[in-house]
């Protein structure tokens, strides 16, 4: 039997005893979670969702927090003193052992839901009950401090920009420093700066800036 679950924005054909590598989630290693977005159920009598399989889940243990291969961006601008840069990143992800495939009774089971990779748990999920998060929502936010950091020491951020991301809740570098690829899409659509987080290397920035101020 195999199935196809939907979490961090991406699908997943997996069978019992798969070892895979997912965006971050919640949970430390040892932990079983449970994935309720299954779109299809394969086997001798498959079953397609729509968009999800009713009663069906994926559950696996959680094997540990691991990184992703370093991805390097080279940046060079033409027309800005032939500056040049290259900066590298390693994304968060978490490495699951797939143990069990259910067809029915994923709200009976008891596994707590996955949560932390934009697979929000739905109604039949048997995680507690959380308030269901506002589309196009702005980055969580990461355990701010008090009071506000001066947010035009990020480059390419100046006093009206600086102003839309405290409107958006963006008041910290330990938010920004906290930010997921799901969070960076979430702000990027929500105000409009066409990839300037990625491209002007804000979390890199952010996390020097906290490591400053410790």
């Amino acid at each position: 039997m195999f199935a196809v679950m939907k979490t961090g924005g991406k699908q997943y054909r997996v069978e019992p005893g798969d070892t895979l590598e997912i965006e971050k989630l919640a949970a430390e290693a040892g932990e079983t979670v449970q994935f309720n977005d299954v779109l299809m159920v394969g086997g001798d009598a498959p079953k397609v969702g729509a968009p999800h399989v009713e009663g069906a889940a994926v559950q696996a243990e959680v094997l540990g927090q691991v990184k992703g291969p370093k991805v390097v961006n080279f940046v060079r601008r033409r027309r800005k003193h032939s500056s040049k840069r290259t900066k590298g990143h390693r994304q968060q992800l978490t490495m699951i052992k797939v143990t069990e495939i259910l067809e029915t009774g994923a709200d009976a089971s008891g596994v707590k839901a996955a949560i932390g990779a934009g697979s929000a748990p739905r109604g039949d999920a048997p995680a507690p009950k959380a308030e269901a998060p506002a589309p196009k929502a702005a980055p969580k936010a990461a355990a701010a401090p008090a009071g506000s950091d001066d947010l035009t020491k990020l480059s390419g951020v100046g006093p009206k920009l600086a102003e839309k991301l405290q409107g958006a809740g963006v008041t910290s570098f330990a938010q920004i420093a906290a930010w997921t690829e799901d969070d960076i899409a979430a702000l990027d659509e929500q105000l409009s700066i066409r990839g300037r987080i990625e491209r002007e290397g804000w979390i890199d920035q952010a996390k020097a800036l906290v490591a400053e101020k410790e």
